[in-house]
């Protein structure tokens, strides 16, 4: 219990204290918002290497040269642990918005984090709201902001390896032609979901699988993108299933 404690304390202090470096962020980015977003990313990259650090979390990472880092990408994902969000944000190039929950657009601070950091919120109940979401995403990739959604659409919690990946994650590649980048993250739920409220020290890998150019996929894989990706993701968690 002493882990969840501290990491719950420092994740409060942090967005506590974090009120003034928001405010100093928001007057930099009326005369320079690159620097102002690039500090912002670099601040929530420390606070959870840190995070990760209290709650013993080791992780592998495998293939990040896979990541390009002269253009945005979509990166995608299974989904296991609210940790996975942590663990593969802390490794994000540049700047990256994650497509999140509706309901997280509720909590006071972490909300505004958020924002400044390019997330999206999706409400996935409501068709009209979800497209707008997906076209805020394709604007920020044309902006030079990569993306990253599960396509599961929510934690998996099933026995089975992966839910079936949603078609609807991928159109901000289709729309963009950005690289789509998958990635596989194994043993994220032994963190804390598997025995909540414990935190355990546990080993964690992740492999960036290579960039898919969904321009360079035939008409068949196109129409099927999402399964395409769901297997490339399946792969790459069978193989590190044996190095946890």
């Amino acid at each position: 219990m002493l882990r969840i404690t501290f990491a719950l304390l420092f994740a409060v202090l942090f967005l506590i204290l974090g009120i003034p470096v928001l405010f100093i962020e928001w007057i930099v980015g009326k005369f320079n918002p690159q620097a102002a977003d690039l500090f912002q990313l670099r601040c929530v990259q420390w606070a959870f290497r840190v995070i990760l650090f209290i709650c013993g979390t080791k992780v592998t990472v495998i293939g990040e040269e896979n990541v390009p880092k002269d253009q945005a990408v979509l990166y995608i994902g299974n989904h296991r642990s609210y940790f996975d969000i942590i663990i593969t944000y802390a490794r994000c190039p540049g700047l990256t918005g994650y497509v999140s929950k509706n309901v997280l657009e509720k909590v006071p601070l972490l909300s505004t984090w958020m924002r400044r950091l390019h997330c999206l919120f999706i409400n996935r109940e409501d068709v009209k709201e979800a497209l707008k979401t997906i076209l805020a995403g394709i604007d920020n990739i044309k902006n030079g902001i990569s993306m990253c959604i599960f396509p599961e659409g929510t934690r998996n919690t099933t026995e089975e390896l992966l839910l079936p990946f949603k078609e609807g994650s991928f159109k901000m590649a289709e729309k963009t032609g950005c690289p789509i980048v998958p990635m596989a993250i194994s043993g994220s739920a032994e963190v804390l979901e598997n025995h909540i409220p414990k935190i355990k020290a546990t080993h964690v890998v992740l492999e960036y699988g290579k960039p898919i150019y969904v321009n360079e996929l035939d008409k068949a894989t196109k129409k099927k993108l999402g399964h395409y990706c769901q297997n490339i993701i399946a792969e790459m968690l069978e193989k590190n299933a044996g190095l946890l």
